[in-house]
């Protein structure tokens, strides 16, 4: 997340820390908005002995708001094992407190090989719960909640993402995405060759001054951002197989159409694509019709 994340315009001085048991707590910080920080959170920071972070540069931003001074020690996807010990030895004797950038740590940041490894060796692993980019978007995207698959970022070469979306593409579950301005056009166009017009959402800047949260299908979100480079964080949402089915009707009658011009393979593969359902179901509701004719 971005170092201007922050505002620090009301510091306070510090205060005494409660007493917090030793180990290791996994802590979340505000997406955007300062005021998402949970005064559980604040606690263990004041508390915290060392704390664990991606970048010191923001987190020293959030700690000086705070009124805090704390020795930080770097964790991220190039740590060692070596590191991790470290901050193991530090936790069996004092409070170790894990911080993402920005938004929950371990989502889509490193962190769960220290979790299993402090449980492993039998240190107290505890959390103050917070803000998620993944959930604040989904909260207000309008899409189905009930399920959903959060994957990440895609891979930026064509081939590997293509390989990912086929493979994730039919789960019956809405898609949550990670993406950057500069990769989010090539995604989106990625997604609707493959996918079709699913519903989706760009949900960018959340909780900050320029939040924007814009819908529609893939198709017309790709040629929004074909040219249009967006700024920010930005969660991409993807709508379950099925949803543009429902919306447009049994995609038996489309499929019947098709049939009249095109071979049951190729009308297979573009209803499947229109209506977001399995080609292989397609293809043999294809054959059936084909042959009761």
């Amino acid at each position: 997340m971005s170092s201007d994340l922050y505002d620090f315009s009301a510091s306070e001085p510090e205060k005494p820390a409660k007493a917090i048991d030793s180990g290791l707590y996994i802590v979340a910080t505000p997406i955007g908005n300062l005021a998402d920080l949970s005064q559980r959170a604040v606690e263990m920071l004041r508390a915290a002995d060392l704390i664990a972070v991606e970048d010191s540069r923001v987190t020293g931003k959030l700690l000086h708001h705070l009124g805090l001074k704390k020795r930080m020690r770097p964790y991220h996807d190039h740590s060692s094992e070596a590191d991790r010990e470290a901050l193991l030895a530090a936790a069996r004797e004092g409070v170790v407190v894990l911080v993402s950038d920005a938004g929950t740590p371990l989502i889509s940041d490193p962190g769960y090989k220290l979790v299993r490894a402090a449980r492993e060796a039998g240190i107290p692993v505890s959390t103050a719960p917070g803000a998620s980019a993944v959930v604040t978007a989904l909260s207000i995207s309008g899409l189905p909640t009930d399920r959903f698959l959060f994957a990440g970022f895609l891979p930026s070469k064509a081939k590997a993402r293509a390989d990912v979306i086929a493979e994730i593409g039919n789960v019956k579950s809405t898609l949550v995405f990670y993406e950057s301005g500069p990769r989010l056009g090539a995604t989106l166009a990625a997604l609707a060759e493959q996918l079709g017009p699913r519903e989706a959402v760009v949900a960018r800047e959340l909780t900050k001054k320029f939040e924007e949260v814009v819908s529609g299908t893939l198709p017309e979100l790709a040629e929004r951002y074909a040219a249009a480079e967006p700024k920010g964080e930005i969660v991409l949402i993807v709508g379950p197989p099925g949803e543009v089915q429902a919306e447009q009707g049994d995609y038996e009658a489309a499929l019947m159409a098709a049939l009249e011009n095109l071979p049951p393979a190729k009308a297979a593969k573009d209803i499947a694509k229109r209506f977001g359902v399995d080609r292989a179901e397609v293809y043999e509701r294809a054959m059936a019709l084909k042959s009761s004719t």
